[in-house]
């Protein structure tokens, strides 16, 4: 039998696709939740977990553990901050750094969401047989470091986020500019 995920010329069917679509269902729900119920983002979710791991960490390692854009994140911060569900306080000696921290409200709402998210997960998980979910666990693992190793090695072009036309823009010069 022939995979679909190595033979197939269709993008439906490449592994990151069919992922992707597994993360867009499930991962839906969970969002639903977040924003439906506690009124948070998935992004705030991801600081809110991570922060519940590893409290009094600056926004930069954050982002860079929760594989985040730091942006983003930064964004994500202030409003996790305005909705005192984190705290930033400044590092002692440095006050230019900030450390980050969960609030008691914040460990509430973490409190609450995880059981959700993790019932959507083994919901999910139980649709395969005890020793499909063990050697999908292992093959994600495989994947990963694959992923990993693939992007240590990679030698990927920057995006040119409409900063300038020309030298690597993508862009091909035509007569009709």
């Amino acid at each position: 039998m022939t995979s679909r995920l190595s033979k197939s010329p269709f993008v439906d069917d490449l592994l990151l696709q069919r992922i992707s679509r597994v993360l867009a269902t499930a991962g839906g729900m969970v969002i639903r939740i977040c924003e439906g119920r506690l009124g948070i983002t998935r992004r705030e979710w991801r600081i809110l977990a991570f922060l519940a791991k590893e409290q009094g960490i600056p926004p930069s390692l954050l982002a860079e553990r929760a594989q985040l854009d730091r942006a983003r994140t930064s964004r994500a911060i202030t409003s996790l901050v305005g909705k005192q569900l984190v705290a930033r306080q400044p590092k002692p000696g440095n006050r230019r750094e900030a450390i980050l921290t969960l609030t008691d409200k914040g460990r509430d709402v973490y409190d609450t969401m995880l059981p959700l998210a993790v019932d959507i997960n083994h919901r999910l998980v139980a649709a395969l047989a005890p020793q499909d979910a063990e050697l999908l666990d292992h093959l994600l693992d495989q994947l990963q470091a694959c992923a990993d190793d693939m992007l240590a090695n990679a030698d990927l072009p920057k995006a040119n986020r409409g900063k300038r036309e020309g030298k690597n823009s993508g862009l091909t010069p035509t007569a009709d500019r």
